[in-house]
């Protein structure tokens, strides 16, 4: 088996997606780049490669079952087995003035299509790729979430914790206790599965408000794509440590 590490990071092709690729990248593993636009798939894979990382592209809707398997039969041929993936697609959904999601007048397709996206794709995705997982010495998962996803600090309200977001937060709180139901079937094997906080990062994602780069934002879930055997599962942490559930 080849002692370089298979990565695949989903809706990788910008962001902060982009930047844990091109962490993982500079740390020596082969990255798999998963989106859905093909033209922006392939212009961060070519984009990579000129930065001396050994990318390749990987068509991916998370969305969708036949791609989540279409994905997972590309990575096997190109690599013959996953030793990390992070699940980093994400949507916030519709929002009102102030980037409010108010839950009194909220559309409920508007819930669907987030949660499709944040949590059933992650399972769909993780899921698709366990076999291929199953195939390394130190298999690791990284789901990345947000501080929204923490009730402790939605509910203290002595915490800035930004607006109502009545669909996506809730998606990333679902999102962080399927972590946790993973981690507790994995208990006692060698698969690691944990959930990382970006912070606020100036993406288009956020309109680009933020004091975080991507760089930075990346950073924690690239310590936890790369933790050594024995290391922390069922977590839930930023750069400053562990964040209450």
């Amino acid at each position: 088996m080849s002692e370089t590490k298979i990565a695949l990071v989903t809706g990788a092709n910008k962001g902060i997606g982009y930047e844990i690729a091109a962490g993982l990248g500079a740390l020596g593993h082969r990255v798999g780049v998963g989106a859905r636009d093909g033209a922006r798939r392939e212009a961060a894979v070519e984009k990579l490669r000129a930065a001396g990382v050994d990318a390749f592209g990987v068509p991916l809707d998370v969305t969708d079952d036949r791609s989540a398997t279409a994905a997972a039969e590309l990575v096997g041929q190109r690599a013959g087995r996953l030793d990390v993936l992070v699940n980093n697609a994400g949507i916030s959904g519709e929002t009102g003035p102030g980037w409010v999601q108010d839950p009194t007048t909220l559309d409920l397709g508007v819930v669907r299509t987030v949660v499709e996206t944040n949590v059933i794709g992650v399972i769909r995705v993780t899921n698709a790729m366990l076999p291929l997982l199953r195939r390394s010495t130190s298999p690791r998962v990284v789901n990345v979430s947000s501080a929204v996803a923490s009730l402790t600090r939605q509910a203290d309200p002595d915490i800035e914790i930004g607006p109502v977001m009545a669909a996506y937060a809730p998606s990333k709180s679902f999102l962080n206790a399927v972590t946790v139901q993973y981690a507790r079937q994995f208990a006692g094997t060698n698969i690691l599965i944990n959930a990382a906080c970006p912070g606020l990062v100036a993406t288009d994602f956020t309109g680009f408000h933020g004091p975080r780069t991507p760089e930075q934002g990346a950073a924690t879930a690239i310590r936890l794509a790369t933790l050594p055997d024995g290391g922390p599962t069922g977590s839930f942490s930023e750069d400053d440590g562990v964040i209450p559930w």
